[in-house]
């Protein structure tokens, strides 16, 4: 088969396709014809050689896709060949094949074509897992946003204002918050001329979704209500920063640090199986949406990978097989 290999850490040009072996499934996997992938942050650092792949997965790109089964490996009930799904990866989206385990398997919602629900399977579990299952939003709180337009934030604004919160976003542009505020935004921050604290309010937020880390640690801090929970997801702006404590404790407040790539596959299929039982009647009832800013063809990663990396996308970048 072919697949996008790394040969050397690098800029996108180290997007190699090349031939590979097919890789085959053992017990509890699932080997998927892959139709389509999408460009996470993760393929970045991981093509920049600062990401390695866990133990055991593939070592080609890619943390997400959408296909047909091609084949049950032992054990593996619920599934059928030819059927069309998407699933969530630790790496081998960016491939004609790639395997699965069956707990990470998701059937197409309903409404969402084959090649478009590539765009699904990591912003649905990262959003769900984070800020639902481990910040516990709820109805009538206040969620901030950072990077609104990104893959991930599309899907935050959508999904929290699907349960009812309040949604402020960060975005660098005028074009990016208008598509934010169609998406049900309610409080819009331009990062480059506002300051996020400002524009909250007294009140603060409840929950921060936050992909920046060190650079914003400070800041989010502050924009914190009372009770209010810092989930950081990413480090764009930095690994170190230094955390007033007292601040936090007196706001009784929480700074989380998760990821989603590394986690036991156990852990996954649970937060899959979540995100079809909560996200999946959203998609099917047009509550939520996919948003994908283009296509490109697989051979063309090199060309993906530098416009995630200009930040002029909104949604996600799928690439197609």
């Amino acid at each position: 088969m072919r697949a996008i290999t790394i040969d050397e850490p690098g800029g996108p040009d180290a997007l190699v396709l090349a031939d590979v072996p097919d890789p085959e499934p053992g017990p509890g996997e699932v080997l998927v014809e892959v139709a389509a992938s999408a460009v996470n942050r993760a393929d970045i650092l991981q093509r920049q050689g600062f990401y390695d792949p866990p133990p055991g997965a593939s070592p080609y790109p890619g943390l997400e896709c959408s296909g047909r089964v091609a084949e049950l490996g032992p054990g593996v009930t619920g599934w059928t060949v030819g059927q069309e799904v998407c699933a969530l990866l630790a790496g081998g989206g960016y491939a004609e094949r790639v395997v699965v385990p069956a707990g990470q398997l998701l059937p197409l919602p309903e409404g969402v074509d084959l090649v478009t629900a590539a765009a699904l399977p990591e912003v649905t579990a990262t959003v769900w897992s984070n800020v639902f299952q481990i910040a516990h939003l709820r109805p009538g709180e206040t969620l901030l946003v950072h990077g609104g337009s990104s893959g991930i934030g599309t899907m935050a604004v959508q999904l929290g204002k699907a349960v009812g919160a309040t949604v402020a976003t960060t975005a660098g542009s005028a074009h990016k918050l208008a598509f934010c505020r169609d998406l049900g935004a309610d409080i819009l921050v331009n990062y480059r001329e506002q300051d996020f604290v400002e524009q909250l309010g007294e009140h603060g937020a409840d929950v921060i979704l936050d992909v920046m880390g060190a650079k914003y640690l400070e800041r989010n801090i502050e924009a914190l209500a009372f009770n209010g929970r810092l989930v950081v997801i990413g480090m764009q702006g930095g690994v170190k920063a230094e955390l007033d404590l007292a601040r936090l404790m007196a706001k009784r407040a929480a700074v989380i640090a998760t990821g989603l790539r590394a986690r036991p596959a156990q852990e996954k299929a649970a937060i899959v199986a979540a995100v079809r039982e909560h996200v999946w009647p959203l998609i099917a009832a047009g509550a939520v949406r996919p948003i994908v800013d283009r296509t490109l063809p697989l051979a063309s990663a090199p060309e993906a990978h530098r416009l995630m990396e200009s930040s002029e996308h909104i949604g996600k970048i799928l690439l197609t097989v």
